[in-house]
């Protein structure tokens, strides 16, 4: 089983990388709404999707090794 700080550490990096993907799909769903691009749209609003649910995973996991700590 993984300490504490590995599950924090994992944590940090999903909200890491669930920001970027976010900030990744807004972009495209943008690019795609200048371009008339349906497809790029729909592909910027899932990596929105996957991005947010990365950011929220990864927020739960640090929130996990914080009540951890406190014990």
């Amino acid at each position: 089983m993984a300490d504490r700080d590995d599950i924090r550490r994992e944590g940090v990096e999903n909200q890491v990388e669930g920001t970027g993907d976010e900030l990744k799909g807004r972009i495209k769903d943008a690019a795609g709404g200048l371009t008339d691009d349906s497809s790029m749209q729909v592909e910027g609003k899932v990596d929105k999707a996957k991005g947010k649910i990365k950011r929220k995973i990864g927020e739960i996991q640090t929130d996990a090794a914080d009540e951890t700590d406190k014990r």
